[in-house]
């Protein structure tokens, strides 16, 4: 009898969801614990061992298409590669004056009393000489059996994260860096080497996640930046231009996506505005294979801007929120599918209806717990919508 040596997939193929999931209760509260003196960093990293094989399963059982660790690991969604280069100095609380204004959130933290937000500085030149995220692939890894490991996703903090947030102004210290063209050179260098660390250790899925593009969007954030003189069409070109030069040259076999959404702390979102601003330029000329993108709501806007995806690259609906227990109805969910399917076929260059479905999947708008706290939504309530991620899925596609 032949042996069929080509990978199975366990999971459905079309029914993704971004990363992290909701710690339970015991790890919360340890990292209250450790933030406030009462344990130490062992003791949470012990915990999070632990909890590893849950998120595991609880992946696995629904029958998702991909499987990360949950973010375990993380405070916050954005932390792992900033941190950890040579170069970076990390800041616990930085001041909010050394933030852009323009930023969408920064008004809603100003109105909540927040005076500073963690962050980084770059007070020297930006190497990477260690690893950063293999210890998080490969404990997932051994989670997983052979056959599963493609289906491993790593979500990363996107490369120009820290110079959305603080501009040339802040974000690097000027007599280490006189501009953004070298800045920019050597973190470029760091993250290829980091992409290809990650790949050689047989991780073929990395995500960055950026709600900068989703920011690009917003009337609100464009108006501010013209009224500070900032040019937003030359900006958003340069942070294209830096992600290109990131994922230039990858392995074949290697996918890479950007996940973007209008911020998804506990609950709250900072920014609205659909993606027509910036559709063309983000599916068109950013060099990634794979978009996950927001559209839980009406400030996601329409569908239309799915017209500019090209063929060769694949867009996951974030149609399923994150942002409250409610559980959609699937019929909903697919009647937005077909749509989008729809305009995808009829975009440029046009495609039959199936080859367009054939480019897109589903999952909820963004993850479930970007900061370690998590949003206002029961662990029941997060299984119950994964599991109507893959069921709409396998009525969709089959």
């Amino acid at each position: 009898m032949a042996i069929d040596t080509q990978p199975k997939r366990t999971g459905h193929a079309h029914a993704h969801h971004v990363g992290s999931l909701l710690r339970p209760r015991k790890l919360v509260e340890r990292r209250f614990a450790f933030h406030t003196g009462q344990c130490t960093l062992v003791d949470v990293k012990t915990l999070e061992d632990e909890v590893l094989p849950e998120f595991v399963k609880l992946q696995k059982e629904a029958g998702l298409g991909v499987i990360t660790d949950g973010e375990v690991r993380r405070d916050v969604y954005m932390q792992g590669i900033f941190e950890a280069l040579d170069g970076m100095t990390s800041i616990p609380k930085r001041p909010l004056s050394e933030f852009m204004p323009y930023l969408p959130w920064i008004p809603l933290f100003s109105a909540m009393g927040i005076k500073e937000f963690m962050s980084v500085f770059c007070t020297g030149k930006i190497a990477r000489t260690k690893p950063i995220y293999a210890h998080e692939f490969l404990a997932l890894k051994q989670q997983v059996s052979p056959e599963d490991v493609r289906n491993l996703k790593v979500t990363i903090c996107g490369p120009t994260w820290q110079h959305l947030n603080h501009g040339p102004e802040y974000t690097y210290d000027h007599s280490v860096y006189s501009n953004d063209e070298d800045y920019f050179a050597d973190l470029i260098k760091a993250f290829r080497e980091e992409v290809q660390h990650l790949y050689d250790l047989g991780c073929r899925h990395i995500q960055f996640d950026d709600a900068g593009f989703s920011f690009f969007c917003s009337e609100v954030m464009i108006s501010a930046m013209e009224a500070m003189g900032v040019d937003h069409e030359k900006r958003l070109e340069t942070y294209i231009g830096v992600y290109n030069a990131v994922t230039a040259n990858r392995p074949a076999d290697l996918v890479v996506s950007v996940h973007t959404c209008r911020g998804n702390m506990k609950g709250l979102h900072f920014a609205e505005g659909g993606y027509e601003r910036v559709a063309q330029r983000l599916l068109r000329d950013l060099d990634v294979d794979m978009f996950y993108l927001e559209y839980d709501t009406d400030r996601a806007g329409g569908l239309e801007p799915l017209r500019y995806l090209p063929l060769g690259k694949h867009v996951v609906l974030g149609l399923v929120t994150t942002k409250s227990g409610a559980l959609e109805s699937i019929e909903a969910v697919k009647g937005r599918v077909h749509r989008a399917a729809e305009v995808v076929a009829q975009g440029e260059p046009k495609r039959s209806y199936q080859d367009a479905l054939s480019q897109l999947s589903i999952s909820p708008q963004c993850g479930f717990a970007s900061v370690f706290e998590g949003n206002p939504i029961t662990e029941e309530e997060e299984k119950q919508k994964l599991g109507l991620v893959v069921e709409a899925a396998k009525e969709i596609w089959g």
